[in-house]
């Protein structure tokens, strides 16, 4: 008997929606580090687990190099996150959020996960018009495997 998804079909649809979300990693003190991102869903890995794309962007950053960028960092260390897509609205029946948690890998443009890379890449652009302009070809990417979800009130809703 297969085992069930970790997103139903319902969860994947919004996350994959969802035009925006946070990123939390944790810092070396412990604590919880918060970061708006964008993102894509892509397939299921071997193991069935959900993937989710971030980029580093060309968006103004601490430090021009994105090696150096705290989420990173604190990634390199601690491959732990948690993503959460959320949706508001005046009319409170309308809320919802998803929560995910994952491990977190850095995908570079190199040889052994360039297609992956490129796939990641293209997703992105297609998904947000502002990428067109960005080179992220040649940036890291975030890829978190999603091992678990948590999902609150009404997610099935088709405008976000």
């Amino acid at each position: 008997m297969p085992a069930e998804p970790i997103l139903s079909p319902v969860e994947r649809a919004f996350l994959a929606a969802a035009r925006r979300a946070v990123l939390a990693t944790i810092d070396p003190e412990g604590q919880p580090r918060l970061v708006p991102i964008c993102h894509v869903v892509g397939d299921d890995d071997k193991l069935g687990r959900p993937l989710l794309y971030t980029p580093i962007d060309d968006k103004p950053k601490t430090t021009p190099n994105p090696r150096q960028l705290s989420r990173m960092r604190d990634l390199l260390i601690l491959p732990a996150a948690t993503i959460l897509a959320d949706r508001w609205d005046e009319d409170w029946t309308r809320l919802g959020w998803l929560r995910v948690y994952g491990r977190a890998e850095i995908l570079e443009p190199q040889p052994h996960e360039v297609e992956e890379h490129a796939w990641a890449v293209a997703a992105l652009r297609a998904k947000y018009a502002q990428y067109a302009d960005h080179r992220l070809e040649d940036k890291p990417i975030i890829r978190i495997a999603i091992d678990r979800a948590r999902a609150w009130g009404e997610l099935s809703s088709p405008d976000r």
